[in-house]
């Protein structure tokens, strides 16, 4: 009778294509990681990175995002104006209530 030794286990081994499928899902993860942490949606809520040139202002009774775009920036279309202030402040209506504080856009 013939005693087989049994050979150590050699744990994995990766074939060229394994390696290939391999590198590119780590490349994928460290790409996804850095988009989520350093792309568009990191600055979703401006967090500390807003220009030092930005205002705000607190709306007063009876005022309007109309008064407050034509006051902000005279020389520009209230209208184009009152849309960045929206859009700014993730508003769902141009309506506005007195002391609500609003982010105004660079001008």
């Amino acid at each position: 009778m013939v005693a087989y030794e049994r050979a150590s286990d050699p744990g994995i081994r990766l074939t060229r294509r394994g390696r290939a499928v391999l590198t590119a899902f780590a490349a994928c993860t460290l790409l996804v990681a850095f988009w989520l942490t350093e792309g568009p949606g990191a600055r979703a809520g401006d967090g500390g990175h807003a220009p030092a040139h930005r205002q705000t202002v607190v709306v007063e009774p009876g005022e309007t995002l109309w008064d407050i775009a034509a006051r902000h920036a005279p020389d520009s279309d209230p209208r184009r104006t009152v849309d960045r202030i929206i859009d700014l402040n993730s508003l769902s209506s141009p309506v506005v209530q007195p002391g609500q504080q609003l982010r105004l856009p660079a001008r």
